[in-house]
């Protein structure tokens, strides 16, 4: 078997609802576990049944985004220091990924334009405090 890396982030109580916000931007197939609906025996945390052990969208491009509920508090999630890479199909797949991103809540901050590099490249944080890259060839 070959290492992958692929993302794994936490949000308080509402990482299902990320999730599934991704899952209608980005499309691929959705699969979540509440504690509710776990086997497993003892933790050492009370989580609430309803909380997100843990979920995965499968990207029809192959990627991962997973995660699960925090139980212990909110971590900051709005920041520069890191964000999702989107690599786009196209210039127009790329820009239709930030309309939706920004049609549901999100703002646009780097605008989606041709890079130095040659390619297109913008920035949009959507209304989970997500930044992502969005990058076309």
């Amino acid at each position: 078997m070959v290492g992958t890396i692929s993302t794994y982030i936490t949000f308080k109580e509402n990482t299902a609802e990320a999730l599934k916000h991704w899952q209608e931007v980005f499309g691929g197939e959705l699969n979540l576990l509440s504690y509710g609906q776990a086997t497993l025996e003892a933790l050492p945390f009370d989580p609430p049944a309803d909380a997100l052990a843990h979920g995965v969208l499968t990207l029809d491009n192959g990627g991962l985004i997973s995660g699960g509920d925090s139980i212990e508090g909110q971590l900051p999630i709005r920041d520069t220091a890191y964000s999702m890479l989107y690599n786009a199909e196209s210039v127009e797949d790329g820009r239709a990924r930030i309309d939706k991103i920004v049609a549901a809540g999100g703002e646009e901050t780097m605008k989606f334009e041709q890079a130095p590099w040659g390619g297109s490249y913008g920035q949009v944080f959507d209304k989970f405090g997500v930044m992502w890259s969005i990058s076309a060839d």
